[in-house]
């Protein structure tokens, strides 16, 4: 049964978002360097349509996410719902016949990747595509130029960007600003609150940002043991920051962050999400889920009020941790 859910507009767009996204990098399945292992497309579709029952209302994707895979499931799992939720996907990563990524900002080839998207997903138009990444940096201003006159053709509702930061977002503002942004944004990866979120604001550009829960790893679920069961096509088997003494810290932590969250009845993946919720210039924040259930569990997240003491136990634990710009990539 449908929730009502808090909504924010999303920069000069005329959509109102709901403050949590469903981010569907996961239900991509593995097959790629990114991936997540094995996944069922029941599970995913299921998924999906509890998110939308639940009030979601917009559903983050990317073609590199399964290699077309995540597009194709979410375009089956929306087509029979009477009301839709907004679609947002992404362009520049491209991917060989060997399944290898890499980094393509090629405008010419703008509408190509849109029209892609477009048959993958089911509809004739996305409500939001975004630059996936700023690589290669002399391209941006072409490939965001290009965006403009896809848009301007109907193919795309709004346009914006994925990992820009300030510096980037004032390049391609000279054309015109784009309607969002979406960093990477949790409480071990907090490099946009110096410059990139003030910019953000100061022109309401909306901020979207991913991984709220650090792709998962804050959340009471994991542990060594999960660790160890990571598949080994899993990406985040990979993570220097799950090995040796890396590991050791961040568990020590993620200790400190579960009694921190039980001592207030709530989770360290709602404290998490939370916690990038409680910035006024955040719009709304990207959760991820793969299961039925899963997305049950964050939900509550959006109301959950995180008080001035509970924010500095919260931030100690961050201090002896030491390390706020944690890398993934």
């Amino acid at each position: 049964m449908e929730m009502e859910m808090q909504t924010r507009r999303l920069g000069n767009s005329d959509m109102a978002i709901t403050r949590i996204g469903l981010g569907t990098w996961a239900i991509g399945g593995a097959g790629y360097a990114f991936g997540w292992g094995p996944q069922d497309d029941q599970d995913s579709i299921r998924t999906i349509e509890e998110a939308v029952g639940e009030g979601i209302n917009w559903i983050d994707t990317a073609p590199i996410y399964g290699l077309g895979h995540s597009e194709r499931i979410v375009g089956r799992a929306v087509a029979a719902m009477a009301s839709k939720p907004y679609l947002f996907t992404k362009l520049g990563l491209q991917w060989d016949e060997r399944k290898r990524a890499r980094q393509e900002l090629i405008p010419a080839q703008v509408e190509q990747e849109i029209d892609a998207s477009l048959e993958r997903l089911g509809v004739d138009t996305v409500d939001l595509v975004q630059i996936h990444w700023p690589i290669p940096q002399e391209r941006i201003e072409d490939t965001w130029a290009e965006m403009c006159r896809v848009r301007d053709k109907g193919k795309v509702r709004w346009i914006g960007v994925s990992n820009f930061d300030d510096a980037q977002l004032k390049r391609i503002a000279r054309r015109e600003l784009p309607t969002s942004n979406q960093p990477p944004f949790n409480l071990l990866q907090q490099h946009i609150l110096d410059r990139t979120v003030p910019y953000c604001a100061e022109h309401s550009i909306g901020l979207i940002p991913y991984s709220p829960m650090l792709s998962g790893l804050l959340s009471d679920a994991f542990d060594r043991e999960r660790i160890a069961s990571l598949p080994d096509n899993d990406w985040r088997k990979r993570l220097p920051l799950l090995r040796g003494e890396a590991l050791e810290r961040f568990l020590s932590l993620l200790g400190r962050l579960k009694a921190l969250a039980a001592d207030r009845g709530t989770s360290v993946a709602k404290l998490a999400i939370a916690w990038t919720l409680r910035f006024d210039a955040i719009t709304g924040v990207i959760v991820g889920a793969r299961r039925p259930g899963q997305i049950l569990e964050t939900l509550g997240a959006a109301a959950l009020e995180l008080d001035d003491e509970f924010v500095r136990a919260i931030d100690q634990a961050l201090d002896e941790y030491g390390n706020r710009k944690v890398g993934l990539y």
